[in-house]
């Protein structure tokens, strides 16, 4: 008896001496094959800042799809190797329509808070109901909050793919927040007007976006010819420069300044539209317009950086729809129609900008041709497969949609709409007569990075009654796509030192349980999982009764 005591008392001590060697030394080990709980060191650098607690609410509770609460899971897990990170990270999953006396006005409220629900339809042993889901997440700390969205929505994706998108994005969409509540000292971008760039109604929604990480300025080009140094000391204080769809034509002096500004670091995003061709030109009686070259003078600094924007159309059997009217008066119908001028353009996910995103939508988008040199090009995007160049002049018409397009002619797609060029830029006008005079002329410079993009509607949002909507939604066919936010990851990887965005790249595969086999199987596997334990517990039993009578019958 003493023994027995003994050893239990040991094996209790062991039990009690690891449990606080455990807490003393404390220790995670990510077992799983991708490595999805294993964080990266961007997202871990991005919590060590924290000294007081991160308060994380997120909105994914209550009666949930397998498919939410399989997302919620892996949030919840992600969220504790956070947390392991930094004490002060707290989190809690709450449900906003919970005990709501009306719900309808909750939900206005998160709406008008930018918290967009999901509906969702729930088929359960056949009966069918339609839940709405909030599949957000805020993060609150000092005062300050910031929105991080859950779901990833892909059109023509899914279930299973929709999840595994999800939760591919997690970590990255996180980790974004965390540093976006670590900023102190944002980066500066400049918005290039004097061109006739878009107004700033029109790119509202993207510049109020990009506010919460960078500060933002404006630099008018046509003050370069009364003081080019002024304009060019000016542009120097910020790290990139936007140039947003220029219908007005270049002057060498302005593009000088460009060239050194480029030249001594400076990033730039250029949406560049080379063909002059509007969807209201083509609201006339004849429904007829005529599109021709667009000249902005910018040909040959393009040149340099191994680039060619040609003055062309792509037509793409990867369409979007626009929206046109039919009758008269209270008779009128708007039927959504196929438009081969707006392609619509996927991604081939590989790299950290086009990852993981929404198709784009692009409006009367030419074609750009990378030339040989000693600069990196990778073409981030590129129309379908299933697509073909129009050269301009050329009359455009509605009546296009009544035609069947003649798919045999659509044999010379993949052609590149957005690139990325990288490298050591040297000066455009390198052996050249300089424009104006400056203090100092750069001929070489350092590693820089610059994104030119063939569309400049692609920035371009819709408005209603006057007020900017989201970039990347479709008022008239109520479709969202991509632009946002391969907008936003282009900006994003342009500016970032950390390494965040390359977090985008991380390949999460969820498992999911085959639906068919579980329909086809589902009796066999309940009868193995119940009917079986039933008959091992009889026979175990039968055995041990007959074993007893054997052993106790002499």
């Amino acid at each position: 008896m003493k023994k027995s005591l003994l050893s239990v008392l040991k094996a209790l001590f062991v039990l009690i001496l690891l449990n606080v060697v455990g807490n003393i030394f404390y220790t995670r080990v990510d077992l799983t094959e991708d490595k999805r709980y294993t964080l990266s060191v961007p997202s871990i650098n991005s919590v060590e800042k924290f000294e007081s607690p991160v308060i994380i609410d997120i909105l994914l509770d209550g009666n949930l799809p397998p498919e939410f609460l399989r997302l919620k899971d892996e949030t919840r897990q992600l969220l504790e190797e956070f947390a392991a990170e930094n004490k002060n990270i707290q989190f809690a999953f709450v449900d906003p329509l919970k005990d709501a006396a009306t719900p309808d006005a909750v939900i206005g409220e998160l709406h008008g808070l930018g918290l967009t629900p999901t509906h969702v339809t729930v088929d359960q042993g056949g009966k069918v109901s339609q839940e709405i889901i909030f599949p957000w997440a805020v993060i609150n700390y000092n005062q300050k909050s910031v929105k991080v969205p859950l779901l990833k929505n892909k059109i023509g994706t899914t279930t299973e793919e929709r999840v595994n998108n999800s939760v591919q994005h997690l970590e990255y969409a996180f980790a974004n927040a965390f540093s976006q509540l670590n900023l102190s000292d944002k980066k500066r971008v400049a918005i290039i007007k004097g061109n006739g760039q878009l107004e700033d109604t029109l790119i509202a929604d993207y510049l109020t976006t990009i506010r919460d990480y960078y500060n933002l300025g404006v630099i008018t080009l046509d003050s370069v010819a009364n003081n080019p140094q002024k304009v060019l000391d000016q542009l120097r204080e910020f790290d990139l420069a936007l140039i947003a769809k220029p219908t007005e034509a270049f002057t060498d002096e302005e593009k000088f300044i460009m060239d050194q500004y480029i030249t001594g670091g400076g990033k730039s995003l250029w949406l560049i539209d080379q063909v002059v061709m509007e969807m209201d030109s083509l609201y006339n009686e004849s429904g007829t317009a005529m599109a021709f070259p667009r000249q902005l003078n910018l040909n040959d600094f393009f040149f340099r950086y191994g680039v060619r924007l040609n003055a062309n159309l792509i037509n793409d059997m990867y369409f979007t729809q626009i929206v046109l009217a039919s009758g008269e008066g209270n008779d009128s119908q708007y039927n959504p129609v196929p438009w081969y001028y707006h392609p619509m353009v996927f991604s081939k996910n590989d790299h950290p900008i086009n990852t993981n995103i929404e198709a784009v939508r692009f409006q009367f988008t030419g074609s750009i041709d990378t030339l040989p040199n000693s600069y990196s090009k990778k073409i981030l995007l590129q129309s379908s497969p299933l697509s073909k160049i129009e050269g301009v002049p050329r009359q455009i018409s509605l009546d296009i949609i009544n035609k069947a397009p003649d798919k045999e002619s659509y044999s010379n797609g993949n052609k590149p709409l957005a690139v990325l060029v990288e490298g050591e830029f040297s000066s455009t006008f390198t052996n050249r007569v300089k424009p104006v005079a400056l203090n100092e002329v750069l001929e070489n410079g350092p590693d820089n990075k610059m994104i030119v993009i063939s569309d400049g509607d692609v920035i371009r949002n819709q408005t209603r009654q006057g007020r900017p909507l989201e970039l990347g939604y479709d008022k008239w066919t109520n479709n969202y796509y991509g632009n946002k936010e391969f907008l936003i990851n282009s900006l994003n990887y342009l500016l970032d030192d950390n390494g965040l965005i390359n977090i985008r790249t991380k390949q999460v595969a969820i498992p999911f349980l085959d639906e068919v086999k579980i329909k086809e199987q589902k009796t066999r596997w309940q009868l193995i999982n119940i009917g079986l334990p039933l008959v091992l517990t009889l026979i175990f039993g039968w055995a041990i009764n007959a074993f007893r009578r054997k052993k106790y019958s002499r």
